[in-house]
Order: structure tokens, then sequence, then C-alpha cells
């Protein structure tokens, strides 16, 4: 693995992780071969077509939406589609000007950039990002004080592609420059199931119509997390089974692994589980919610709370966390009387 002083890496970064590089593999190469956000492709290959056929280097690209959606995959399809080569680097790589100043000056014509978490850049790096997306140049500030110089250095046009998954954290100059902005969304079940058949065929493993929905319905709407479920259900096959995957072979593998039917583990039921037996359904902080199930804070917002609110087992109020009427039923508890007769919370 090779690492530039600013932090980027070339697109091997994780050949040294064995399951990085198996799901490395598995990403689509060609905009055909992707699977889902079908507006997203139809306008990405108007622009990357456009380009070509102009002779030009294309519009600099933010991806937006959750982990595991495809932001990555897509910009190296980018880089495909138009016969460039790849840097990929990080926001929080990024902590200086000069880090910045060093990949930007080392880009050939036409080169892609992929910029992941672009919302944690330094505010300096920031600035400078503005000029050489606009202006395709960089000013080299050299000396220190009132004697310093700022000396301008050209730069090869390229494509810059940003990938956010807090995309109200970018500040509105940086997010003008970008001529095309895309949000990716979760997707449904059926797209999920053409994943896990397309990866089932790359891993060489044998899957049914039922077990590929079966992993599919507990995958979060994420092609990331589908695949990840495959491989171990794969695994699970492969010691316990024949080797192939049917609907009964996965439910019991996904129990081995912790994942109930609709997708929640270990942290999300722990998560409800607190909330719901020790705080009698809410409404608590989330500090305090964090504190009872032996996590920081952070994972219990960033990791566990998008999924639980999104499929409508937790609420945020202005008083803290509350547990909805799904929560009690999926984990087969009944709420106490008061709040099952709560007003005004969730239409009680």
């Amino acid at each position: 693995m090779s690492v530039e002083p600013g932090g980027e890496r070339l697109v091997d970064y994780d050949a040294d992780s064995e399951d990085r590089a198996v799901e490395a593999a598995l990403r689509p190469r060609q905009l055909g071969e992707f699977i889902g956000q079908e507006r997203v492709r139809e306008q990405l290959d108007l622009v990357l077509r456009a380009a070509r056929e102009r002779g030009a280097t294309a519009d600099h690209v933010l991806l937006s939406g959750a982990p595991g959606l495809g932001k990555t995959t897509l910009s190296m399809i980018i880089a495909a589609e138009m016969g460039a080569p790849i840097r990929i680097t990080s926001g929080p790589a990024i902590q200086h000007a000069g880090d910045l100043a060093s990949i930007l000056s080392s880009l050939q014509e036409g080169e892609v950039l992929f910029l992941d978490e672009i919302h944690r850049m330094s505010r300096p790096a920031e600035e400078m990002l503005y000029i050489a997306m606009e202006d395709f140049r960089v000013d080299v500030i050299v000396g220190k004080g009132p004697g310093a110089t700022a000396i301008p250095l050209e730069l090869p046009p390229f494509t810059l592609v940003g990938a956010t998954t807090r995309a109200g954290l970018l500040p509105p100059p940086l997010r003008d420059r970008f001529g095309f902005t895309a949000h990716m969304e979760f997707y449904a079940p059926a797209e999920l199931e053409r994943v896990v058949h397309r990866s089932a065929g790359l891993l060489d493993v044998e899957v049914d119509p039922a077990g590929a929905a079966e992993i599919a319905g507990r995958s979060r709407g994420t092609p990331r997390i589908a695949n990840r479920l495959l491989r171990r259900v794969r695994d699970y096959a492969q010691v316990k089974a024949d080797g192939s995957i049917d609907r009964e072979t996965a439910s019991r593998a996904l129990e081995v692994y912790e994942v109930d039917e609709r997708g929640l583990d270990r942290l999300d039921r722990a998560v409800l589980e607190a909330l719901l037996k020790l705080f009698g359904g809410g409404p608590v902080g989330l500090s305090t919610l964090a504190v009872a199930v032996g996590e920081e804070r952070e994972t219990v917002e960033e990791v566990a709370e998008p999924f639980l609110v999104r499929e409508g087992l937790l609420a945020r109020t202005p008083r803290g966390r509350v547990a909805t009427p799904a929560a009690w039923a999926h984990l087969g508890l009944t709420p106490p009387a008061q709040q099952a007769g709560q007003p005004g919370l969730f239409g009680g």
C-alpha cells in the first residue's frame, strides 16, 4: 500500500486487508453494471458522455448520502468512464493547506481526485480548494509574516469527486463549485436482491431467490451491508451446510451473527432494550443512553440511531430519545400504561 505525503492513496489502497480486497472485487467497474440509484446514474451518464464528446474534463461531482451506498464506487466508475487515473484521499487526512497543495500539484491532466468525507477538511485547505476547483490554480505561500509572498501555481484540468455523509456541513461556497451534485438514496429490497445475486456470482456462491431475499431484507437498505452479510452467510453455508444458500440457511446464519429479521444488530437491540427496560421507553438523554449500553455517545448517535429512527423504532424529541410503539412490539414487550396512553407523542 502506498501513501503519499498528503495522505492520499492509490486505488489499491486496501489491498492489505483480505476483507476489503474482496469488497473491492465486488465493486462494479462501469456505470452500466451499477445497480440502483437510477436517477443518479442517468444524470451522471449524461455528464460523462457530454464531457467525452467534447474531449473535456468532466465537471466536479459531489455525492452525498449514508455510508455504504456506493459513493466510492461511483468515483472509481467516473474515472473508468473518462479513461483517467484516480487519486483517493479523505478530508481528515488534509489538515493543512500544504497537504492539499502537495496533492493538487502532482495531479495529471484529466485525473480524478476523490475526496471522501470532504466536510471534515480543514478550513485553510477548504479555501485553497475553492480556487483550485474554479481557476485550476493554487497560491503557494513562500516566507512568513509581512514578507510572505503568494506564488500562483497553475494546475492541469482535473475532476474533483467529493463525497460526504453530512452535506449540510458543507459551506455554500464549496457546494456551489460542484457542477453536478447527487444524493444517494437507500436501496429497495428488490435492488438489494440484485446486488446479492451479482455478488454471489462473483464469489462463486450458489444462492436461490429466497436466500437472496432473506439477506436483502436484513441489509438496512445498504449494498455494503448486503455484501458483508452475503460473505458471512457464505462462510456459514460452507461450514454448516452444503455450500449453497437458501432461506433457511441464510436465516440460521444471520441468527449466529446476531442480525435479526429487520436488520437490527447487537448494538441496535442493546439501545432499544436499554431504552425500554431501563428507562420505560424514555424520554432519556443520549449521553445517559450511551452509558447504559457501554458505548460512546457518538457511536450511538451515528451508528445505531439513524437506522432505528428510519425504521420507526425510536424518535428524537426535545426531551430526549423515546421508543415508539413499534419498538415495544419488535422486542415483544408491553409498553407501560402511561406511555401507551401518552397524548401528543405518537398520536395516542
